[in-house]
């Protein structure tokens, strides 16, 4: 027989019992990686190999200290866009740049530590949807004239959608040739030849081959090789709050974008992570990439699927994704250099397409309409005004919306009349009462959105003759500070009228609450009741005791609560 007093089995830092399968999919997620992080890299404006050295060290930590065992981490679409939004607004400064990364890093870190990890998932799906279909509109737009071999003049998006009609009209063919075939290429590459060669890697291989033998196609350039330089984070009392803002932006971005993943992965895996670890090994991966001079990252869902589905399970195929890319850019750095940003450009494309939420869109005119205008309101600030400010305000109007919903749903219930009875004697004693005696159950949490009109509707149903209230509380596990001013309006405003309050149901909880705010001052000491039906007959015994002509029936015939 086990001791069940045995102390517990830890389980190992390291699971080598799927070595194989990690093997294979940290290997095929390395491979699928490298176009995107050295894509991404150039999109930032901080260079490919920074690309690269942040799919490195964000893959690596990310995984060794994360909490979803099959994840991995690199450059994301959404990560880039806000990372070249900040690099531009800093003018590409190293110091103010990287201090940025590092301090979203270890606001990150600082999520996990204060088990955050379960709020940061409370975002609406609408507006998920909406600032990442937002991500991928802008991801598109920055790319279009590359396609056509130029570079726009300046940085952001509406600059970017400026230099389109420009682009068009004088394209550079050979760029425009290589990227439509690496859009045809990355849109239409078979998923049996996926196995063997992502269709991205297959792009920029055939791609960089025809450039080669070209003349005249936009390469990357130079590309330095070797360890990365060290980065001192700096910034002064005027740049302070600048990059404080968008270290913010970027941890929250991560945060989201990498628990997403992980929720993907879970589905996948039918496993379950630990979000304030994954925001703790996240935190750390980013803090490492700043102090290098690499671009932030967070658990990218693509290369995690193709990780999944090639055998990877555990922190061991994340790690060795980043191993494999450290592999390449010791090695193979000046042949990247050959690589044409019309190449890189169309990858990008597909990027922004697959982030696009097009899923829903086929779907959300079937759906409620206040979601889908939420969605598109986010969508349009995520493009046009800026991320931080697309999501606060979704959230914002979200909240508001589920607020007002639930207010609604609690004051109907006053405004359809009697509460449902549970039995024959409740429906006897409200019968023999004759409209002196009114029952008002609450039905469940009295939210701060209801509590504004409670009382006026509580008062609007209270008819002139009725002497006596009794106020359910047993569905009300909980009161805010708004509720329970409204009660307080409700047994004043009935003591008033000289009316007597009951109350029934009532949790040591919500009494307390009522009593710390003295908002039971109204309400008598000795009317509180255990069940409604003794309630009931208190409440009913007075009236009719009082229309007999006699003396009030006294309020113990019940035993009180």
């Amino acid at each position: 027989m086990a001791n069940i007093d045995a102390p517990r089995q830890r389980a190992p830092f390291f699971d080598l019992s799927n070595l194989r399968g990690d093997i294979f999919g940290g290997l095929t997620a390395g491979v699928v990686a490298l176009p995107l992080a050295l894509a991404f890299g150039e999109a930032s404006g901080a260079g490919p190999i920074a690309g690269l050295w942040g799919a490195i060290f964000v893959g690596f930590f990310a995984a060794l200290f994360g909490g979803t065992g099959s994840q991995v981490s690199g450059p994301t679409g959404p990560m880039v866009v806000v990372f070249a939004g900040v690099f531009a607004s800093l003018s590409g400064n190293p110091a103010l740049v990287f201090a940025a990364v590092v301090l979203a890093g270890i606001i990150q870190i600082l999520f996990g530590v204060f088990r955050l990890g379960q709020y940061i998932r409370l975002v609406p799906y609408p507006v998920i949807s909406g600032f990442m279909s937002g991500i991928g509109v802008i991801i598109i737009a920055l790319q279009l004239s590359r396609l056509f071999g130029h570079e726009p003049e300046e940085s952001g998006t509406i600059p970017a959608l400026t230099a389109i009609p420009g682009a068009v009209m004088d394209p550079n063919w050979i760029a425009l040739g290589i990227g439509l075939m690496t859009l045809g290429i990355v849109f239409t590459w078979p998923k049996a030849w996926g196995k063997y060669v992502p269709g991205p890697l297959a792009a920029l291989i055939i791609g960089t081959l025809i450039a080669f033998f070209t003349k005249g196609v936009p390469i990357l350039g130079d590309i330095p090789t070797g360890f990365p330089s060290f980065v001192m984070p700096s910034f002064s009392q005027g740049t302070f709050l600048i990059v404080l803002e968008a270290a913010f932006i970027l941890a929250v971005l991560g945060a989201i974008d990498s628990l997403l993943t992980s929720l993907v992965a879970d589905n996948m895996t039918r496993t379950r992570h630990n979000s304030d670890r994954e925001l703790i090994g996240q935190g750390i991966g980013n803090t490492v990439a700043g102090f290098f001079g690499a671009i932030p990252g967070a658990g990218a869902t693509m290369r995690t699927v193709v990780n999944i589905r090639t055998g990877g399970q555990t922190k061991l195929s994340g790690m060795l994704h980043a191993v494999l890319l450290f592999a390449v850019v010791i090695s193979l750095s000046p042949l990247a250099s050959q690589i044409p940003h019309a190449v890189l450009a169309g990858i990008l494309v597909k990027v922004g397409y697959d982030i696009l939420d097009l899923a829903y869109l086929k779907r959300a005119h079937k759906g409620p309409r206040w979601d889908l205008a939420l969605m598109v309101l986010v969508l349009g600030l995520t493009v046009f005004v800026d991320l931080i400010t697309a999501v606060a305000v979704g959230v914002v109007l979200a909240a508001l919306a589920f607020v007002k919903k639930m207010a609604d749903d609690q004051l109907a219930h006053f405004r359809a009349g009697d509460p449902a009875l549970a039995t024959q004697e409740e429906h006897d004693l409200l019968a023999r009462a004759k409209s002196r005696v009114m029952l008002f159950d609450f039905g469940g949490p009295l939210s701060f959105g209801a509590a504004a009109d409670l009382g006026h509707h509580v008062r609007e149903r209270v008819r002139e003759h009725a002497a006596a209230i009794v106020l359910d509380f047993s569905r009300v596990p909980f009161l805010d500070v708004s509720a329970a001013r409204a009660v307080e309006t409700i047994a004043c405003d009935a003591r008033q009228a000289g009316k007597t309050v009951y109350v029934t149901g009532m949790s040591d909880k919500v009494k307390s609450v009522l009593a710390g705010l003295n908002a039971d001052h109204c309400l008598p000491a000795d009317t509180h009741y255990e069940t409604r039906i003794e309630a009931l007959r208190a409440a009913v015994a007075e009236v009719t005791s009082a229309d007999a002509g006699g003396e009030p029936a006294p309020t113990g015939a019940a035993q009180p609560a």
